[in-house]
């Protein structure tokens, strides 16, 4: 088996432009349309050899991302991610990860999602037999959405409508660039927890949880690079929930559009506020606001859509 030096892997973040969440499922997730997103904030992944499954992780060059909270052991989804590459491949999981990160943690911008994504496609690298196929992205893809929901469109990028769990995926047509500015908050919040307090929400004011559709508007904003018309069209069922657990952000949002944002949401299940603004110039503007008015840990700009899991 051949086996290269080091592959390194550049993977974005994504933000969810729509997130329809429909009723629990008897396995406990919900039925979800996502329209998935991928802007140009970025982690790398570099997978080399070992004599055994290690992963150390970094804060990316000029990035003030806190990785206190990323796990290096099994609980880092990379790592199970070279796990079913090499178990798939038939060879030992015998590889450094090294995590270099600029996707907010815990931020609801799907940055251990990426990791994941990233590792799948530098281990198969990696690991690649020259005298047999390599795995392809469809490989890959189902590989992905054994991990999680996010993975599959980590790995794809552009922008893609999720159904199913989310990752059911359909490329869809945007006109870009888009330009959005991101302020990500101290603390992160738990993915569960805010699905089960939209659940609560919804029992508590007597609201069946619709059926999940995609936006037509939204889709035809993307199809035409409207940027005022995306802003007014972007929507996520769980943000009620995730300003439920953390009313702070009603705040962010706020300052947001008072700066002339043409969109505001909060980004899957938070607690990191996304804004769409109608040029670099303007998300400059909404940038600084957002910095004048201390409601953020730290304020990004960043384009969309872009490319998925890229080897490097």
């Amino acid at each position: 088996m051949h086996v290269t030096s080091a592959v390194s892997v550049r993977v974005p973040a994504k933000v969810n432009l729509q997130l329809a969440v429909g009723p629990l499922r008897g396995d406990g997730y919900h039925d979800l349309v996502n329209v998935f997103h991928a802007v140009s904030l970025f982690d790398e992944v570099t997978a080399a050899p070992a004599d055994r499954l290690e992963i150390t992780v970094r804060a990316a060059p000029r990035s003030r991302v806190d990785i206190g909270g990323v796990p290096v052991g099994d609980g880092n989804l990379a790592a199970r991610a070279a796990r079913l590459v090499a178990a798939r491949l038939g060879v030992e999981p015998h590889v450094s990860l090294l995590i270099r990160k600029a996707i907010p943690v815990a931020g609801g911008m799907a940055g251990g999602s990426a990791d994941a994504a990233a590792a799948l496609v530098a281990c198969a690298r990696l690991w690649d037999d020259r005298d047999a196929p390599a795995l392809t992205r469809d490989d890959l893809l189902a590989l992905g959405a054994e991990l999680g929901s996010d993975v599959p469109f980590a790995l794809l990028g552009g922008t893609a409508v999720g159904v199913g769990r989310g990752e059911r995926l359909t490329p869809a047509l945007a006109r870009g660039p888009f330009h959005w500015v991101f302020a990500t908050a101290d603390g992160g919040l738990s993915t569960p927890a805010v699905y089960g307090e939209c659940d609560r929400l919804r029992d508590a004011a007597g609201e069946p949880a619709p059926d999940p559709a995609v936006s037509d508007a939204l889709m035809a904003a993307l199809a035409t690079g409207d940027a005022k018309a995306l802003g007014a069209a972007l929507a996520n069922d769980l943000q009620p929930a995730a300003l439920s657990l953390r009313p702070s952000l009603a705040r962010t949002l706020a300052a947001g559009r008072d700066a002339g944002a043409l969109g505001a949401l909060v980004s899957g299940s938070g607690p990191t506020c996304a804004f769409l603004a109608g040029s670099g110039e303007d998300a400059d503007d909404v940038a600084a606001a957002l910095d004048a008015a201390d409601v953020a840990a730290q304020v990004l700009r960043a384009t969309g859509p872009v490319p998925g899991a890229t080897p490097l």
